[in-house]
């Protein structure tokens, strides 16, 4: 999008309004990273004693300048990450919904110098 040369308003309103539909449409997401570590679980006979041991996962993420981790169980890997997924998204609509808006604001000036313009010449 080039602010320079904005679209029509309404056809930049019509976008917008499209993506927020979209981002009202929004499921639940988390703004973190899936961590996989591997810890050795300590028991003599376990593979892990001498291989690279047991894959573990974990939410990071910082709020308010503190790093907060959350496990995250085997049986919901699939979850958290569409909950990832889904926090990406909301991600880029929130920036499209940005520019168009920053868009609007110019073709909105622009009609303004327009009508200026058109005024003056009567």
């Amino acid at each position: 999008m080039s602010l320079k040369n904005p679209r029509h308003a309404t056809v930049v309103v019509r976008a917008r309004a499209k993506r927020l539909k979209e981002l009202a449409a929004a499921d639940v997401f988390v703004g973190a990273t899936l961590v996989r570590l591997m810890n050795k679980c300590g028991r003599k006979g376990c593979h892990c004693a001498t291989g690279e041991g047991h894959p573990t996962y974990y939410l990071k993420s910082s709020r308010k300048g503190k790093m907060i981790t959350r496990y995250v169980s085997k049986d919901r890997l699939d979850e958290v990450r569409a909950w990832i997924r889904e926090y990406k998204r909301v991600k880029r609509l929130v920036g499209e919904i940005t520019d168009l808006t920053l868009e609007l604001m110019a073709a909105e000036a622009k009609a303004r110098r327009k009508e200026k313009l058109r005024q003056r010449r009567r």
